[in-house]
């Protein structure tokens, strides 16, 4: 069941204009408590710890050991709409169940990843890519319009919004091609991703029918894949990425269900040559939902904005991301994440890392405020990045993921 919340109701918790969370929002996060992380929502700026709730009848229970977010959804839409009195009137419940979001610490949204999977279905990066070290051929490899690459990646990294970035050693060549040595990256980067989380696995041997794929996805976060670019210029050949983009992935606290999204499908663009039946989809799969990134230096007192996209500049959707990855039979489990890779415009003021901005670190960014300058991240910068769909003057947003970079380890 996806449940999409009527537009037009308000609730009788404050929501600040322009707020990400509104009433027809309710994602789902963990906010840290003294038993552990326990599953919560948010409405405005109070969040919402959902087992007070539960104990006392007011959503619905888990069937067969899952979930089903979004008939909670529902069920906290009806609770916190304008109209009603249940929770509003009952003083001991509010008090027990509802907290302002300064008052909380939220966790991972997702206490076991088991698997991570990283995509690279933004074309506009892939070609970017291409263009800097093939510049010779043609900037995208021969498979790309046929699949949706990726590579596994490391889930024992992927870290909550707000923890510190430490700057990893590694292995690369120098600037005039001498021997490899190890030592602190010099390039480190960000890169503007958007995630989603599997709600339930499948056995070996199984495939995800194209069709089917909603099923299987629990909702979408924002997601910055750290990446070291020097050390991975010389791993990356032949079997792809590994240290470079094992040490750290950022992740936005709050999972947005597809219920969520529903208003902001959209089709994508037209994908040549025609893909192969088993990827073929002929629903809306991609989502009009603006994305932006802030870069902070130690000596700014604001950030910057340095990048602003869209989800909708994804080649490949969520959904050929997850029947691909499942086509062979393996299985997947309840809390994979899979990554939709670097989603950049076609412009520089759309791309989603500093590789990218700065085009190979050559073409520097101005801070503003400070005039310091970046080809790639320093010790002390803080990396922000945000994501909204807008319609009706109503906003459903992920809020925010952010992290700061710590100095290497000596």
């Amino acid at each position: 069941m996806i449940f999409e919340a009527p537009r037009g109701v308000s609730s009788w918790i404050p929501v600040p204009e322009n707020s990400h969370f509104p009433l027809q929002n309710l994602p789902f996060g963990a906010m840290k408590t003294a038993e552990g992380p326990r599953l919560c929502s948010i409405v405005g700026e109070t969040v919402v710890d959902l087992k007070p709730l539960g104990m006392s009848g007011l959503l619905p229970g888990a069937k067969d050991g899952h979930l089903d977010l979004e008939a909670i959804r529902a069920a906290l839409f009806e609770l916190f709409q304008e109209s009603s009195a249940r929770l509003r009137d009952d003083q001991a419940l509010r008090d027990s169940a509802l907290y302002s979001l300064s008052e909380v610490e939220m966790a991972r949204p997702v206490a076991q990843i088991g698997q991570y999977v990283d995509f690279y279905s933004g074309i506009h990066h892939a070609t970017n890519v291409g263009k800097m070290f093939r510049p010779d051929s043609p900037p995208l490899l021969p498979n790309y319009r046929w699949l949706p690459v990726a590579y596994n990646g490391r889930a024992s990294s992927v870290v909550a919004s707000g923890t510190p970035v430490r700057r990893p050693w590694g292995q690369f060549k120098g600037a005039n091609d001498e021997e490899p040595g190890f030592a602190p990256t010099r390039e480190l980067d960000f890169e503007l991703e958007v995630g989603f989380f599997v709600g339930h696995g499948t056995g070996l041997g199984e495939t995800v029918p194209i069709e089917r794929a909603d099923d299987y996805v629990r909702g979408f976060v924002l997601v910055n894949d750290w990446s070291a670019r020097d050390v991975q210029r010389w791993e990356y050949q032949p079997l792809g990425p590994f240290l470079a983009k094992s040490f750290a992935t950022s992740v936005s606290p709050w999972i947005v269900t597809l219920g969520a999204l529903e208003p902001f499908r959209v089709a994508g663009m037209e994908q040549k040559p025609a893909v192969l039946p088993h990827l073929r989809d002929a629903g809306k799969a991609h989502f009009d939902v603006r994305l932006e990134v802030w870069l902070k230096s130690a000596k700014m007192k604001a950030a910057q904005r340095i990048s602003a996209t869209n989800m909708r500049e994804l080649y490949w959707s969520y959904r050929q991301q997850l029947a691909h990855l499942c086509s062979n039979g393996t299985p997947i489990e309840a809390g994979d994440l899979c990554a939709s890779g670097t989603i950049s415009g076609c412009s520089k003021g759309s791309y989603g890392s500093m590789l990218e901005l700065t085009w190979k670190g050559m073409e520097p960014l101005m801070l503003e405020e400070t005039g310091e300058q970046r080809s790639f991240l320093e010790d002390g910068d803080s990396v922000t990045m945000a994501g909204y769909g807008e319609i009706d003057g109503m906003r459903i947003g992920f809020g925010e993921v952010s992290g700061a970079i710590m100095p290497a380890r000596k």
